[in-house]
């Protein structure tokens, strides 16, 4: 029986419920000392002198590093050209510019944290201020246009655009927003950096980083320090959350190793609550302009998506809504558009679902408005638009389960009892709301490559470079394995989380099981078939004189088939062999299948909403969401992980947005306890569901993502069945009680 897919418990759950897990900060590291990020309090200008006399006054206080003082990087790093494979530009002290309230301008080192906080706090800051962009809308008066949104084209046009809008009986326009959000994992950004010297007389940098990219911050690391990649190792065998704002090395990574090199002891650089507000990524705010026309009978004549997002004074980084609205309805004629604001703040980054969140509630809140226009039904609108191909790349789904995801869904929520009039439906005396919204999400895959080596007591150990971030990758990877290689679960070992293992790319974009299930499948099988050969040609063997094809393999066994009574183990194969075990290295990577098929996971998210008239308040009671994700590694997991996305939809609708003071640019929610995101109390019944799905061309596991999707629809399908509830569209997430007063 094969082990792919069995719900099984995680495999690291243990060692984090009884804490044996070590985070970034929690390794034990003889002579650490400990040192704090001083960030700015200015949106824009120059610092033009940071007063250290009374923090060296400081008992402990090791070294105050500043622009004034800091070691002279490479010039390429200072003009911000060595970047981590997303894009980031550095602030590394090595000039005296700001531009973003919270930038790194200084760090101080001391024998221990409280020491290093006091001495951080006694800094005098003399800035010279220059006018901040902070304003959006004045900011929309200089816009830019990306050179590219992942790695497409920034604007996209098919068909005849003037005679899809006039073909159109109805027609829509509306303007959605969405605000600035940030990821808030439990786990804050924290390096621990050491150095030392190599037998070769080298210098060798070891880092504990929590990230989502080992190799990545391997990479950033050598090139800034001017050392060969093998000369730096990252080390992360836990992540306490990242939702893609660890995907990128940071300043506070290369920031902790220059004051390591400094004082010559490991130090720790941990960011506190407030610091995760600007120097590590956030969602960009949106305004998205969406224009439908439709026929009487709902087919589509024309659609327009036109996003401005903020981008920051260092780079430019886009959110990439057009492109779910390119691929998801069957529109003869079309437009969408990237445009950039830039603005005083912190750079944007990755956040779960970049792009298809965002842009699924504008989008998905759109083809709401248009069905009410039309009076049709919300499902029967998007069943009357179905794309059986992708529209924008004109080529077949690899595989679509679309339709029977809108079925099941729509019949596990009963929403062929929904009455269609806004304020119609009510309970206990508040009105109820019915909403819907299509989900999706691309299937993606990179390079990945995994070493497996069977050892003489009858375990396997498979190494990859890759990352757990709370998904389940222990878990999912070991599966994998072990059907790979015919052995049960309980002897196999996953390693991860160094990057002195093989290659793995960056644990984002839902891409993972993906990228690195192949490349462990494939050393699986590369494993048995060695072993397979050192025993048909070895005469102590059973199986000696036969051929690989007559030999099957079942629970640690290898066996003939014509006669299953031959049989040895594979432990019994490798200790007749010097019993130091055996072991094989395989590399997969993505074929030519994206020129051939559109990939994408979809799927149908059914909200319920009870909202208070008198005082507006907002009840989510129940949700439906039903998928096609391919093949599932492991059920326990991927239910968990939608459900997850359903919550985080949630919150995307009701609770989350980042507020930025207008005069000094800093986030006045920088904090738990402001920046509101669900409790238990707040989540209710979540049904998740998933499609039976086979598709033979994303990769050769047959696993589509299912990481963001969940979250993907989920924050219009809130907005429609408010708006079903009380007749109010609000078209600016977060919906607050406010706007329906």
């Amino acid at each position: 029986m094969s082990n792919i897919g069995a719900p099984i418990n995680r495999i690291d759950a243990w060692a984090k419920v009884s804490g044996a897990a070590h985070y970034a900060a929690e390794h034990p590291v003889e002579g650490l000392v400990h040192a704090v990020l001083v960030t700015s309090t200015i949106a824009s200008g120059r610092v033009l002198r940071i007063d250290d006399g009374a923090a060296r006054q400081v008992p402990g206080v090791l070294l105050v590093m500043t622009p004034q003082n800091a070691p002279r990087l490479p010039r390429e790093t200072k003009d911000g050209k060595i970047q981590p494979p997303v894009g980031r530009r550095l602030t590394l002290l090595q000039e005296d510019e700001v531009y973003y309230n919270n930038q790194p301008i200084a760090v101080v080192v001391a024998d221990t944290l409280e020491h290093a906080r006091d001495a951080a706090a006694r800094l005098r800051v003399e800035y010279e201020t220059k006018p901040a962009a902070l304003d959006f809308g004045q900011a929309r008066q200089s816009l830019r246009t990306p050179e590219k949104v992942m790695a497409e084209e920034s604007d996209t046009r098919r068909g005849d655009l003037l005679d899809g809008w006039q073909a159109g009986s109805t027609r829509l326009d509306a303007t959605y927003t969405t605000p600035i959000e940030h990821h808030n994992p439990l786990e804050t950004h924290a390096t621990i950096a050491e150095w030392r010297q190599g037998d070769d007389g080298g210098e060798r940098l070891t880092l504990h980083d929590s990230t989502q990219y080992m190799k990545g911050v391997q990479r950033i690391m050598a090139a800034i320090f001017g050392l060969p990649p093998e000369h730096v190792t990252a080390i992360c065998p836990y992540v306490g959350g990242g939702f893609g704002s660890k995907g990128s090395a940071w300043s506070h990574v290369a920031l902790a190793a220059m004051a390591a090199k400094q004082v010559g002891r490991p130090v720790k650089l941990s960011l506190d609550r407030n610091q995760m507000f600007g120097p590590v990524g956030q969602r960009p705010n949106t305004e998205q302009r969406l224009r439908l026309a439709a026929q009487e009978d709902g087919s589509l004549t024309a659609s327009v998506h036109d996003t401005v997002a903020y981008t920051s004074m260092l780079e430019n980084w886009i959110e990439p809504c057009g492109l779910v609205t390119r691929m998801m309805y069957a529109t003869p004629n079309q437009q969408t558009t990237h445009r950039l604001a830039p603005m005083n703040l912190g750079t944007p980054t990755f956040m779960r679902a970049p792009g298809e969140a965002s842009g699924s509630f504008a989008l998905e809140s759109a083809m709401d408005e248009l069905a009410h226009q039309l009076g049709m039904d919300p499902l029967a609108l998007r069943l009357q638009n179905y794309a059986e191909r992708d529209p924008g790349k004109e080529l077949p789904w690899s595989s679509k389960s679309l339709r029977q995801c809108y079925e099941i869904g729509a019949e596990r929520f009963g929403w062929k009892e929904r009455d269609a009039r806004p304020r119609s439906m009510r309970r206990d005396g508040k009105l109820v709301g019915w909403g819907m919204a299509s989900a999706t999400y691309p299937t993606n895959r990179s390079p990945g490559e995994c070493a497996a080596a069977m050892l003489a007591d009858g375990t396997a150990l498979f190494r990859s470079s890759t990352q757990d971030l709370g998904t389940g990758t222990y878990t999912v990877m070991t599966q994998i394995a072990a059907d790979a290689l015919c052995l049960p679960v309980e002897r196999v070992r996953f390693e991860l989380g160094d990057s002195t293992l093989p290659e793995a790319p960056v644990s984002g974009g839902s891409t993972t099981v993906a990228s690195v299930g192949p490349a462990v499948q494939a050393a699986g099988h590369a494993l048995r078939l060695k072993l397979t050969g050192i025993a048909l040609a070895d005469e102590r063997s059973p199986l000696c004189g036969a051929t690989a094809d007559g030999v099957g393999a079942e629970q640690g066994e290898l066996y003939l088939l014509a006669d299953p009574s031959r049989r040895e183990t594979l432990a019994a194969i490798v200790a007749r062999h010097g019993g130091d075990g055996i072991e094989v290295i395989a590399r997969t990577e993505p074929g030519s299948e994206k020129e051939q098929y559109s990939m994408h996971a979809f799927g149908a998210i059914f909200i319920e909403v009870e909202v208070d008239e008198d005082l507006g308040e907002i009840r989510v009671p129940r949700a439906v969401g039903v998928y096609g994700v391919g093949r599932l590694m492991n059920e326990k997991t991927a239910y968990s992980q939608l459900m997850g996305g359903i919550v985080w939809g949630i919150s995307l609708a009701l609770f989350e947005a980042t507020l930025i003071d207008g005069r000094a640019g800093r986030a006045v929610n920088g904090n738990l306890a402001e920046y509101h995101v669900p409790t238990n109390a707040d989540i209710q019944s979540i049904d998740v569901q998933i499609v039976d799905e086979d598709d033979p061309h994303v990769n050769p596991l047959g696993a589509k993502g299912i990481g963001e999707i969940g979250i993907t629809g989920v924050g219009a399908a809130v907005a429609n069945a408010v708006f079903h509830a009380t007749g109010r569209r609000v078209r600016d997430l977060p919906i607050t009680l406010d706007k329906l007063l």
